[in-house]
């Protein structure tokens, strides 16, 4: 695994916008796929900046989210599918019927999840998926514990997480929110992969996954085993490395 260092969160931010933008100036017609949070969302901030200075063809690129909340509408400002729509797909002037999101109001969202998985697999092998890290290692909803053999699933959702999603939402506590997301199979199929990951709240986490040992407890681990993967981190988040 490759590993870089940016000396500053500003340059972390860049550094990671810029391997997208290659991606898509090296093969215009790339499918993608996006994690959101508070780390993607500055990189995401970047790209779009960037993309207002230095316009380039995004006429040909396919976006798609990594997972996505369930049973909670997609106009809530806190889903995956309204962060990626206006934070890169609207930005970037990518066509929507290149955006594609998992249905997650349905009954029976374990079906869902295979249906978006064939739905990006029609498409080819994912070119770039970009992750983010969970301080207890889960990479999209695959919380410690998935089987590395895991494909697209309804998974359940971090207990602090859901906790926050039902404050913010005003969604009733009877409401089950989970997660329907890509699986660690799935991940480990893209041609390329960039684990993005900053702040010191990051470090133990990140030193856990990337020189600990592989182990479905921190399911980020296995991302040692990937022959194209990237981890791009700012000096807080690489300090125990």
């Amino acid at each position: 695994m490759k590993v870089t260092i940016a000396r500053t969160e500003a340059e972390f931010f860049e550094t990671v916008a810029w391997r997208i933008i290659a991606q898509i100036l090296h093969k215009p017609d790339s499918l993608i796929g996006l994690a959101t949070g508070h780390t993607t969302k500055g990189v995401h901030e970047v790209l779009s900046d960037i993309y207002k200075q230095h316009p380039f063809d995004t006429s040909r690129v396919t976006v798609f989210g990594l997972d996505e909340i369930t049973n909670l509408p997609r106009d809530y400002p806190g889903s995956c599918y309204f962060r990626i729509l206006n934070q890169v797909v609207r930005p970037l002037g990518i066509s929507e019927r290149n955006f594609l999101m998992p249905q997650n109001l349905a009954d029976d969202l374990d079906l869902e999840a295979r249906l978006y998985k064939e739905q990006i697999t029609a498409l080819g092998q994912v070119d770039l998926q970009i992750l983010g890290i969970g301080e207890n290692g889960h990479i999209g909803f695959n919380q410690p514990g998935t089987s590395f053999e895991s494909r697209a699933w309804h998974s359940r959702m971090d207990s602090a997480l859901e906790a926050r999603v039902h404050r913010e939402s005003r969604t009733p506590d009877s409401v089950h929110l989970g997660g329907l997301t890509l699986g660690i199979q799935n991940i480990m199929h893209s041609r390329k992969i960039i684990l993005a990951a900053n702040g010191a709240h990051k470090a133990k986490i990140v030193a856990a996954a990337l020189k600990g040992p592989i182990t479905t407890q921190i399911p980020a681990s296995i991302l040692q085993l990937h022959p194209n993967c990237e981890a791009i981190l700012d000096r807080e988040a690489a300090a125990l490395l």
